[in-house]
């Protein structure tokens, strides 16, 4: 089984559709790890698009702000802002759909959603040591994981921790896709990065194909029409940095 692994859209229509039309025919199934809504001015657009297409999906932390199940105490003033917006757009069935959604770990078909960590599902797994810290709470050989908005992974192979793709400054910007080949013995936490809000220094969007059959996840990046973005987050009324800052990928 192929599937498309999506995590962060954050409202960002432009940058999903991207996703989609460049891995079309790539995939099966399409699951997500979180964070569908805030920051982006397209919730609707967006959920609506989950809702019928989405065969696994969980919460993320921005998802239970906008549907009131979370305060907005931890967020920043930008993000708050983004947040009041969203809730007071989205649709009461997208509303409904958004409290619904399941919390992280998430089981499907042998290998785990998780927004944060398998630990803490607003935990940030930013570093190798971040890592060690919380494989051992991993039930599986796989998880995928968002919430940094940072694309890599993690491994844990021959009782030692690694890497299982590290993206650097220099060879992000050059490179439109990373094979992580997987162990049968060892255990990974992987990133497919962020659709909708980069903040690796790749403006382009973040996605992965896990390949269940042939034990191996790619790494893919997707430049997309930001532009249209950051004029549909001024019109909206939305912070402009909110769009501003995905020309840069901060």
């Amino acid at each position: 089984m192929r599937y498309l692994v999506i995590s962060d859209i954050h409202s960002n229509w432009e940058a999903l559709e991207a996703v989609l039309a460049e891995a079309g025919g790539l995939y099966d199934r399409i699951v997500c790890c979180g964070d569908l809504a805030g920051y982006g001015p397209d919730p609707n657009r967006v959920i609506d698009w989950a809702r019928a297409n989405l065969s696994a999906v969980i919460r993320g932390n921005h998802d239970r702000v906008c549907c009131g199940l979370d305060d907005l105490e931890s967020f920043n003033p930008v993000a708050q802002a983004a947040s009041r917006w969203t809730m007071e757009q989205l649709t009461p069935e997208n509303l409904a759909w958004l409290r619904a959604l399941e919390q992280g770990p998430l089981p499907v078909d042998g290998f785990r959603l998780i927004h944060g960590s398998p630990l803490d599902e607003d935990e940030y797994v930013m570093s190798l040591m971040d890592a060690r810290n919380v494989f051992g709470y991993l039930e599986g050989q796989v998880g995928f994981f968002g919430h940094t908005h940072m694309q890599g992974g993690f491994s844990y192979v021959d009782r030692r921790y690694g890497y299982a793709a590290q993206l650097n400054s220099f060879d992000r910007a050059q490179r439109n896709r990373i094979v992580v080949r997987l162990d049968p013995e060892g255990l990974y936490l992987i990133n497919p990065g962020s659709v909708g809000q980069p903040r690796d220094g790749d403006a382009r969007a973040g996605w992965a194909i896990y390949d269940s059959d042939a034990q191996e996840v790619r790494l893919h990046r997707t430049p997309y029409d930001w532009n249209t973005t950051c004029d549909k987050v001024i019109a909206a009324g939305l912070p402009e940095v909110l769009g501003t800052r995905l020309t840069q990928g901060r």
